[in-house]
């Protein structure tokens, strides 16, 4: 019989006093009980509209119903199906706006935890599996796979899983893509990556690391070294700016530089070889999942302030809520209605002749009010005249978006782009202009959510399968 409590089971998390000085995991997981009782929460719907909102297709009804009962390896058995990644999925996907969002039981009271009890099933299978995974046996076949984000690990695990010799080239030294540089510690442990990437390894994907294609080696040489079929997952790490006076200073750094240097680069040790400022007042201009990051980073590197601004209402701010709630409970204040049109900064007389040389030491906003909707719907903001005020701050960091690096595009004859930078496909198989040669995720679409990003790994996966068989 269905638990027909009207509200989720709330998700246990550190105190947010203690968890605003460290890089601990803030939400700490279901007991079996609570993901019992929380699976038990689903109507099993004769046409779960959930699945739909899926964008890799799990059959959410039958890993609840499993779940619900106890069966806590079914019910991973039937989520890794479908999904290369649970428990990284389980914490960062946009739950509330896919499955949960179709969820019936949202309708007059919360949807079912979906999220919560698949971290859960995945972090119990995780934590009691056995080690050496049984390899498959090879097709003969060879596939590259450019990037090791989500949309690269999911070719690459699909692809190996029917046989095929897969290589992942990557161009950090770590595998592991945003999910190592982009989201934080305290939202992602590392470690969860690394032994979701050793599986793949044990399905027997070689990971070579520091390539980065369209220097090291390119697309084409691949081609001519053996490989069949090249996906590229290389994501969307170009950061944009606003191309404001005082982007240059010193303390000036976009959301992308400053998560990596942290995240990937550890600059926040005394030791480090690329440190980053830490401490005083920051400023995180932009209002989706990395500008959350990045500002609940920067506290925890030890700022005595935080801000948001964002040039819109909370209404319209794209974040998840439960990562805008987090923030606010751990003391960041959010500036909304406002949008920078200086950074500020200079140390001495020279300095202001030489801007290249000053630090910043403020910023200027000008508070904004919601006229009529624009092309997205979105109410447009419009400036105050004479509202103009400067924020005391010492860092900012810019999270207002990212492209896709140009470097394969400019690297790649024939390679089709559209305007954004964005590596044109088929929509439904991820094939691009040239022969053999697949995309998906923020290479293709820009910055973009995890599980859309393994959602078209795993269509280009099934596309290379059906090209290689057919040619």
């Amino acid at each position: 019989m269905a638990n027909m409590a009207m509200k989720k089971n709330e998700m246990p998390a550190q105190d947010p006093k203690v968890r605003a000085h460290n890089f601990d995991e803030v939400a700490l997981g279901y007991t079996p009980e609570l993901a019992m009782d929380e699976a038990a929460r689903c109507l099993q719907c004769k046409k779960p509209v959930c699945v739909a909102g899926c964008p890799v297709q799990i059959n959410i009804p039958l890993f609840l119903a499993q779940a619900a009962k106890g069966d806590f390896e079914g019910a991973y058995e039937t989520i890794a199906l479908q999904s290369s990644l649970p428990a990284v999925c389980g914490r960062v996907c946009p739950q509330e706006t896919q499955c949960e969002g179709k969820c019936v039981r949202g309708i007059k009271g919360e949807p079912v935890g979906i999220g919560r009890v698949e971290r859960f099933v995945a972090d119990y299978h995780n934590a009691r599996k056995a080690t050496g995974a049984e390899k498959p046996i090879s097709n003969g076949h060879r596939v590259a796979v450019i990037g090791s984000g989500p949309s690269g690990l999911t070719c690459a695990g699909d692809l190996a899983k029917k046989g095929y010799s897969v290589t992942i080239f990557e161009a950090f030294h770590i595998a592991g893509g945003v999910l190592v540089y982009g989201i934080p510690e305290f939202r992602l442990p590392k470690a969860i990556v690394a032994d979701e990437i050793e599986g793949l390894r044990e399905l027997g994907v070689e990971i070579a690391t520091n390539v980065v294609v369209g220097r090291t080696i390119s697309i084409e040489e691949l081609m001519e070294d053996g490989y069949e079929a090249v996906f590229i997952g290389s994501g969307a790490g170009l950061p944009r700016f606003m191309n404001i006076p005082g982007e240059n200073l010193k303390g000036v750094y976009s959301a992308n530089e400053y998560l990596t240097r942290v995240n990937l680069m550890k600059a926040y040790r005394e030791d480090s070889t690329t440190p980053i400022m830490r401490g005083g007042r920051v400023a995180v201009v932009g209002g989706g999942n990395v500008a959350m990051d990045a500002a609940r980073t920067a506290l925890r590197l030890g700022a005595e302030k935080v801000y948001i601004v964002y040039r819109r209402s909370m209404e319209e701010l794209p974040a998840r809520r439960e990562e805008v709630e987090h923030a606010i409970e751990e003391g960041i204040e959010f500036l909304l209605l406002n949008n920078p049109t200086e950074i500020l900064g200079y140390r001495n007389e020279a300095d202001r002749r030489d801007p290249k040389n000053g630090f910043v030491t403020g910023m200027r906003l000008i508070r904004m009010e919601l006229g009529e909707p624009d092309e997205q719907g979105r109410r447009r903001p419009v400036e105050i005249p004479d509202s103009e005020y400067v924020l005391d701050v010492d860092t900012v960091v810019m999270s207002i978006g990212t492209s896709p690096n140009p470097l394969i595009k400019d690297t790649t004859a024939g390679l089709e782009i559209n305007r954004w930078g964005g590596i044109i496909v088929d929509e439904a198989t991820g094939k691009t202009s040239l022969e053999g040669v697949y995309a998906g995720g923020d290479a293709v679409t820009g910055a973009a959510t995890v599980i859309l990003a393994m959602g078209a790994g795993k269509a280009a996966a099934a596309a290379i399968d059906e090209y290689i068989r057919n040619k």
